[in-house]
């Protein structure tokens, strides 16, 4: 009728009654409600969708090969998701606009997931009726297929992370060499100690992200576990024989990790140890990285009132009131990232806590917080290596001069005059305010060309035995 304008919704019915939907919108009624009823917090993250999409495709050909439903719907789902999954991350979003804090099971999300295929299916080819809950979630249950999608999810994250972590141990093995044979003082108890050279210190470092690269090897490959297969409570009801088994080998396929089915399903559904554990991986990381981060910083202190021993690369200006300044912050970027991802551990490790009988019903904010940590580490440990460790270099005059201050190498005379005669040279030294090699001569205990022998930095950092 001339001058009648369209609705700009439509009305879709679900098991509890009719619910507008935006007329253009590819979800259905389940996600509309979840849009009413839960609005806050951050939306769920978009790998994880791209993971739910991907397994509905295994599973979609998984059903068709055992004949749980048509090659035709098959392959029309098939052509949905690959549509969706060929668009860019701004339009998808548009699809999948739910939030993170909804039913604790991921329900809604794998619902609007379902949702959104069939109307894309019915928008490719409106011949083939193609059902959210019968076709797309054939075989499946939100219940074994969120926390499979998060599984997946973590494991392919904590790859990258693994990438970053070796990224950064590669730079700090070039500065170890670079710097071996530089001698500083070495400190404990944040007081003067006996020398090292500032490459054996690298190597420390080196050395712990060696270690937290080794606990993520060992404890990822748990989380190649998958739920899939169990449906609502582990017991595998509605699922065909043989269906996890195969959607378990497309996705090792598709994402190049070596995942299985071969799991016990009540554990998969109760529990989300695996992906505790692992946090806890990244929580030791985190503290890792502080530990690092704050010697950088505090070694390059200054540059004039400081400990001045490093120089860092000026990135930016550091200051909106002191004209050249500048500040470490890729250092105090890691340094709020780890205690983040420390923070989320406590997050993560109640949140596994709740397995209430058959089912965890926090599973969406332990993968969101899950990912959070995962991402985060992985985008600062790139940066601090890149412009911050990349363009380290030593102060080697400044070093020299706190070497040769430091009463501390009096250690080496301990073994030719004891312990005792050592410290009182040491405690005379600070207190006339001279250096240790003229407290030492003055006290009689040793010649100068003793104390020249014997005190030897480079010798003390045992670099040549």
């Amino acid at each position: 009728m001339e001058g009648t304008t369209m609705p700009n919704y439509r009305t879709e019915a679900d098991t509890l009654g009719p619910v507008k939907i935006p007329a253009d919108a590819l979800w259905g009624p389940q996600t509309q409600r979840s849009l009413q009823n839960f609005s806050t917090g951050a939306k769920m993250p978009l790998v994880l969708i791209k993971v739910l999409l991907q397994i509905k495709k295994a599973a979609a050909t998984a059903n068709a090969e055992l004949n749980a439903i048509s090659t035709d719907k098959a392959d029309l789902i098939l052509a949905a998701i690959n549509h969706l999954l060929s668009l860019d991350d701004t339009e998808l979003r548009q699809d999948f606009p739910l939030v993170v804090y909804q039913t604790g099971s991921g329900t809604q999300t794998n619902m609007n997931v379902n949702e959104v295929v069939a109307n894309m299916a019915a928008k490719l080819n409106p011949e083939i009726k193609i059902l959210p809950n019968d076709d797309v979630n054939h075989g499946q249950s939100s219940n074994d297929i969120f926390p499979t999608a998060m599984n997946i999810t973590a494991a392919l994250a904590i790859v990258k992370l693994k990438t970053a972590v070796q990224h950064l141990i590669d730079q700090l093995a070039v500065k170890q060499k670079e710097y071996w044979r530089v001698v500083k003082i070495g400190r404990t108890h944040l007081q003067d100690a006996t020398p090292i050279t500032f490459g054996q210190e690298i190597s420390g470092w080196k050395s712990m992200l060696e270690h937290d690269l080794g606990y993520l090897n060992e404890l990822s490959s748990t989380l190649h576990e998958l739920a899939i297969g169990g449906t609502a409570v582990g017991t595998g009801l509605n699922a065909v024989p043989h269906f996890a088994t195969m959607i378990a080998q497309q996705m090792s396929t598709v994402y190049g990790i070596e995942f299985t089915a071969d799991s016990n399903k009540f554990y998969g559904l109760a529990a989300h140890s695996g992906l505790n554990v692992v946090h806890g991986a990244l929580k030791t990381l985190a503290g890792d990285l502080m530990k690092i981060a704050n010697d950088v910083r505090f070694l390059a202190s200054g540059p004039r009132a400081g400990y001045g021993e490093l120089n860092l690369p000026a990135n930016e200006p550091g200051s909106s009131i002191m004209p050249g300044k500048v500040n470490p912050t890729q250092a105090e970027a890691i340094t709020m990232a780890a205690v983040r991802v420390i923070g989320n551990d406590v997050v993560v490790s109640m949140a596994a806590s709740q397995g209430n009988f058959e089912m965890n019903v926090y599973k969406p904010v332990i993968i969101s917080t899950f990912l959070e940590s995962a991402e985060l580490l992985t985008g600062t440990i790139t940066s601090f290596t890149d412009l911050m460790i990349a363009g380290l270099t030593v102060n080697a005059d400044r070093m020299e001069e706190l070497v040769d201050r430091s009463l501390m190498t009096v250690t080496a005379l301990s073994p030719h005059i004891g312990y005792h005669d050592s410290a009182k040279i040491a405690q005379q030294a600070q207190k006339d305010g001279v250096t240790l090699r003229e407290a030492a001569i003055e006290s009689g205990k040793i010649t100068a060309a003793q104390f020249d022998q014997w005190i030897d930095p480079v010798k003390m950092t045992g670099i040549d035995d």
